[in-house]
């Protein structure tokens, strides 16, 4: 039985030595539910849009709705499921039942996403959007608290680095493998879909439930403490402007890669002429995770998180801008200016969730209060949103351009506008915004020098 309880108070201070070690098969089994979140964040940006506009005949402009609207509810749902697992006591802990839940109800929905049912046009975009918007309900009672545990096992930033590490190695994993696997599953039929969509409902299965009990002997250090309400939520996240900062950083970057993300089939179809190609281009994109990982973590160290944080935005940018002259130089060149955004790419995915860190207990130490699940759950609100966002714009771009919906009994020739909205809308609007996301990662000034003034050790990327 979960039963809310009144806030408790941090079990110790911010700053104090615990004197607790995190085993290394609880950084194991935390890590493994990365393979969850990464897992999610890829498939559906990768494939639902394209999905339903070359599958299921949907519109493209209502495609982008149906993608961007279920995640909406993810602003009111994951400051929730943040405040209630702040509040939650149980003899699972305050975050497990809440993964737990999830871990039952995701990979059900997830299948019946991409069920393909004998539908098309309206009818099949209504279907979608009821499944998606399950579908990210019960993503939201598994990511949020989640993301709020590092916070919570550890006082010792070094020990914070080690369980960040593992977590990103299962997340280079699972976005190499299902940027890979699931479009060559899934091909252009309903029938490989559907497949597609057990085979990862299943993943998803087994990584939450690994997690699930790979955490039942995680330590908790200090307790966080709940908001009374979500306008409370907000108002909080207001007060810490390294926060808001990183927030709006973190949405450019977010909706940079989501348009691409979104873009990606469209651009491997209607660009390169070669549908394939969609799993070499993500595979651009996601190996530098695996690869580059290490050099991420020496330059963070080097020039502090920020300065890496600049130059993995940079590398994204120019890669972006680079790509929309794949026109005239072909798939070699179009493969070569996704792996600089893919280096790009390994570099944000690590320092964001590292900085969020950082902000998590920067905040613990000035304030004197624990608000870990406030910041994960708004961060994974907006996070999502605006990832989902990207998509609407590359829908909605598509449909002023005249991109005609289609299904595989019925392939259609696509107006040059169109094709031409694919080349440079997927790329170069995406640049445009990651250029936003530069100048605010210049005006953060959370920096180690700032957080050992807290009185808190920085901890590593």
């Amino acid at each position: 039985m979960v039963t809310p309880a009144p806030t408790p108070g941090p079990v110790s201070a911010p700053g104090s030595p615990s004197g607790v070690t995190v085993p290394r098969q609880v950084r194991i089994g935390y890590g493994v539910g990365s393979v969850c979140t990464a897992t999610f964040s890829t498939v559906p940006g990768l494939l639902l849009l394209f999905y339903m506009t070359n599958v299921l005949a949907i519109p493209a402009w209502i495609a982008g709705l149906v993608a961007f609207l279920p995640k909406v509810w993810d602003v009111v749902i994951n400051p929730w499921v943040g405040q209630r697992s702040d509040r939650t006591v149980s003899r699972f802990g305050a975050r497990r039942p809440w993964m737990l839940a999830g871990a039952l109800f995701l990979p059900v929905t997830f299948v019946a996403t991409f069920a393909g049912p004998p539908l098309t046009g309206l009818p099949a975009a209504a279907y979608v959007a009821v499944c998606y918007f399950l579908t990210a309900t019960a993503y939201a009672f598994y990511e949020v608290p989640y993301k709020a545990m590092p916070a919570e096992m550890t006082e010792d930033y070094h020990e914070r680095s080690s369980i960040l590490q593992w977590k990103m190695v299962f997340v280079g994993l699972a976005i190499l493998l299902s940027g890979a696997v699931a479009p060559a599953i899934a091909g252009r039929e309903v029938s490989g879909y559907r497949l597609m969509g057990v085979i990862i409902g299943g993943v998803l299965l087994v990584s939450m439930l690994a997690s699930f009990f790979g955490t039942a002997k995680a330590p908790v250090v200090a307790r966080a403490e709940a908001e009374p309400s979500i306008r409370a939520q907000f108002a909080a996240a207001r007060t810490s402007r390294p926060f808001m900062i990183l927030l709006g950083m973190s949405c450019a970057q977010m909706f940079s890669a989501g348009m691409l993300l979104a873009g990606a089939p469209y651009f491997a179809t209607y660009t390169l002429r070669d549908p394939g190609a969609t799993t070499t281009l993500f595979l651009c994109i996601v190996g530098p995770l695996l690869v580059t990982m290490p050099a991420w973590v020496r330059l963070s160290k080097r020039y502090d998180k920020r300065g890496a944080m600049l130059l993995g935005s940079a590398l994204f940018f120019a890669g972006t801008v680079a790509m929309a002259l794949s026109g005239q130089f072909g798939a070699a060149y179009a493969h070569v200016a996704v792996l600089f955004v893919g280096i790009g790419y390994a570099g944000l995915q690590l320092l964001q969730f590292s900085m969020l860190s950082d902000v998590i207990v920067y905040d613990a130490a000035v304030t004197g209060k624990r608000r870990a699940g406030v910041f994960t759950g708004l961060w994974t609100a907006a996070e999502t949103v605006v990832f989902a966002f990207g998509a609407l714009v590359f829908g909605w771009l598509l449909g002023v351009a005249g991109f005609v919906e289609s299904d595989p009994k019925t392939p259609v020739e696509q107006p040059e506008s169109a094709v031409q909205a694919v080349l440079y809308g997927g790329t170069l609007i995406p640049a445009l915004v990651m250029a936003v996301a530069i100048v605010l990662v210049r005006r953060y000034t959370l920096t180690s020098e700032e957080i050992e003034k807290a009185g808190v050790r920085p901890p590593e990327a």
